[in-house]
């Protein structure tokens, strides 16, 4: 389960990402109306009959061992005067999936984001808005995050494909670990020169105060073009090319590469101000 904080015109929102789905804390966005007793506004909320209604049909969506002769007893006592509804309640009688909750002195309850987001509006359809605007916005950015990550992972694949042409091709059985190590990080080091115009020391000692190496820190445009590079010099290795060779055609083709990438984006840019034009 992964934990992140939504933030909605000053109040942070607790963000839970399941296998089941995404749970958003009730409980937080109840102080949008009250800091003091968020667990009131709950229960008012759930003393409602269309919100006993939604929570049924969600369940019945999404639940399989859903309590329905338990859920219409509950239907039939909602809108009374003396109905109450917890959401320990809900869940103990009705085997519900779409709202948990913690008991004690941190007591807290979540709910699935479709649910969520029926409280929120009945909470403040304002609040809602912004809430979920943040909620996508996060989600975007998961999705950029994604796509690069999957992009790092192609490169770390075509660079083991990389390293299997220098093992086969440009190391002798005679050198020693240490030895063929340095032949590893001289090949790794011309790509990284090909590409990015510097070795890997020379970046980290330009940028003493970053983590990782130059590559963490590559566009997924180029990170790309890495990937199609380490293909080609497996390809220039297995062919016999000397290394200085194979680092001229290899810049050339980053150079043209690269700039075929760019101006993919910049077409996509233009794509998208002229849909939002008409």
């Amino acid at each position: 389960m992964k934990t992140k904080k939504l933030e909605a015109v000053g109040y942070k929102i607790e963000l839970q990402s399941q296998q089941s789905g995404d749970f958003i804390s009730l409980t937080d966005i109840a102080k949008y109306k009250t800091k003091e007793n968020p667990g009131y506004v709950i229960q008012n909320w759930m003393r409602n009959r269309n919100t006993v209604r939604f929570l049924g049909l969600w369940e019945s969506l999404h639940n399989t061992q859903f309590n329905y002769l338990e859920f219409e007893a509950i239907e039939k006592e909602s809108g009374l005067n003396s109905f109450v509804l917890t959401p320990k309640r809900w869940i103990e009688v009705t085997a519900a999936i779409g709202i948990t909750t913690k008991q004690g002195r941190y007591a807290s309850t979540f709910a699935h984001k479709d649910i969520a987001f029926e409280f929120a509006s009945w909470v403040s359809p304002q609040f809602k808005l912004y809430l979920l605007r943040e909620f996508q916005r996060l989600k975007e950015e998961e999705q950029k995050l994604l796509g690069w990550s999957a992009k790092r992972e192609l490169a770390k694949i075509n660079y083991r494909i990389h390293t299997d042409a220098i093992k086969q091709n440009l190391i002798p059985q005679e050198l020693t670990p240490q030895q063929k190590s340095f032949v590893y990080a001289d090949e790794a080091d011309m790509l990284n020169v090909a590409m990015f115009g510097k070795t890997a020391r020379e970046w980290r000692d330009e940028n003493p105060d970053l983590k990782g190496n130059i590559r963490d820190y590559a566009s997924i445009n180029q990170l790309i073009c890495l990937s199609n590079m380490e293909n080609l010099n497996a390809v220039f290795i297995n062919e016999g090319l000397v290394q200085s060779e194979r680092l001229v055609k290899l810049n050339k083709i980053a150079i043209q590469q690269m700039k075929v990438l760019e101006n993919m984006d910049d077409r996509k840019l233009l794509k998208s101000t002229d849909s939002e034009t008409y």
